[in-house]
């Protein structure tokens, strides 16, 4: 099962343009589903061929409530707990309440999910939430603790222990990870992001940090849905200097992904077939399967080079956290887990090349630390005796422009650097 997801500005109609192509796809002949947070236009909820989701965070809410405070109840009995239609909704129940119906939507026998994921900040945030869900679960139930939970599972069901609420949490893992699996939004292979703009100044650097912020989560914007002007609707100055500024807008918008058009209407589209008219069909998921950044060779070393289109150096920083590289670029973050080779080096310098390009990427220098490998890989590694194997974790920075020094990577293979993208 494929996904498209939808997003842009607010106001630039990302709901409608959704429906649109939810509509066309079905109408191709394909099952779909589109799950959307708000009120779809009119005509989508009775096409043939579309399921229309309408996540309810109250609901979400209320359903989970049901099934955990009841196990809850049961292992504690004295604790008072409210009743599901009593509980008051956190903050984020909405985009948790999106990713369950993402996840039940995996299950349904649907071939596309065409999703409405709202404006550019809160399309970011959901797209990285299942990592962000999966790093908590890492750092509250480390490996230690986990064989620990399972020693006192096995004793609890063997009636040695009593059950109590620490096991009804740890009952819920199982859960939350399985819905986790489920869930591939960082996959350019299985979910394809399409940005809706209208096409006026300024929107082009709007897209073009969120594309980076994507890149963080290792996404990419597959095209940009334009929302035009109809050809010859007017005259005069007004429309002729409104006229130019589309027209420039679109230029700068063909540079972040391949613009698609979708001339407005003087009313809000009305039923599918005005929905289905306002967009030509839009490819889903295309590219090749999501490959973890994978380092290469390098004299005295490796690298890794980590995408970042458009990115700036004064918004990128970088931070060694034991076996984790921690990117933050145009307000996003996520860690990334080193794989084994590089788990044992030392980051030694962090430059990003041709910022503010889409060719933008974070090079990631790493050398052997001393400690850690075998004086005879020691030496194998340093190959052209580039470097002895005593280096000390500093960089120096350097790039082919202007900016700051690599930072104050100076460390060992653990523990906590940070180094800013000069």
């Amino acid at each position: 099962m494929h996904t498209l997801l939808f997003t842009g500005p607010g106001g630039a109609g990302t709901t409608t343009v959704a429906a649109a192509a939810a509509v066309r796809a079905a109408r191709s002949g394909r099952r779909v589903q589109l799950v959307t947070g708000g009120p779809p236009p009119a005509g989508v909820a009775g096409e043939d061929g579309l399921v229309l989701v309408r996540p309810d965070p109250r609901a979400e809410l209320e359903r989970a409530w049901a099934h955990w405070g009841a196990q809850l109840s049961a292992a504690v009995p004295d604790l008072a707990l409210p009743p599901a239609t009593s509980l008051v909704p956190l903050p984020g129940a909405a985009e948790l309440a999106l990713l369950a119906a993402l996840g039940r939507a995996a299950r349904e026998p649907a071939d596309l999910v065409v999703l409405d994921a709202g404006p550019l900040a809160a399309a970011t945030a959901l797209v990285g939430l299942p990592g962000a869900l999966r790093w908590w679960l890492e750092q509250v139930l480390p490996t230690r603790l986990r064989m620990l939970g399972a020693v006192r599972t096995a004793a609890v069901r063997a009636g040695t222990v009593r059950r109590g609420a620490v096991d009804v949490a740890l009952a819920a893992v199982p859960a939350l990870e399985e819905l986790l699996g489920r869930l591939q939004l960082t996959d350019p292979a299985v979910t394809a992001v399409r940005l809706v703009a209208v096409p006026r100044a300024g929107v082009a650097g709007t897209l073009r940090a969120a594309t980076t912020a994507l890149a963080v989560h290792g996404q990419r914007p597959v095209g940009v849905v334009a929302r035009v002007l109809p050809p010859g609707a007017g005259s005069g100055d007004w429309w002729a200097a409104r006229a130019a500024e589309q027209e420039a807008a679109l230029g700068e918008l063909s540079e972040v992904a391949a613009v698609t058009t979708a001339v407005e209407s003087a009313t809000t589209p009305a039923g599918a077939d005005a929905l289905a008219a306002l967009l030509p069909d839009l490819p889903g998921p295309g590219a090749e399967p999501a490959a973890a950044p994978a380092p290469e060779r390098v004299d005295g070393g490796w690298r890794l080079v980590l995408p970042l289109p458009f990115a700036e150096r004064e918004d990128v920083t970088l931070t060694r956290w034991e076996d984790d590289l921690v990117l933050t670029a145009a307000g996003a973050r996520r860690s990334l887990r080193l794989d084994p080779l590089l788990r044992r080096c030392l980051v030694t310098s962090g430059n990003l090349v041709d910022p503010g390009t889409t060719g933008a990427r974070l090079e990631v220098g790493f050398a052997p630390d001393a400690r850690l490998w075998p004086a005879d890989l020691l030496a194998a590694a340093a190959g052209d005796g580039s470097t002895d194997g005593s280096t000390d974790g500093s960089t120096d920075g350097s790039t082919d422009g202007p900016g700051d020094p690599g930072g104050d990577t100076a460390g060992h293979g653990g523990g906590n650097r940070r180094t800013h993208g000069g």
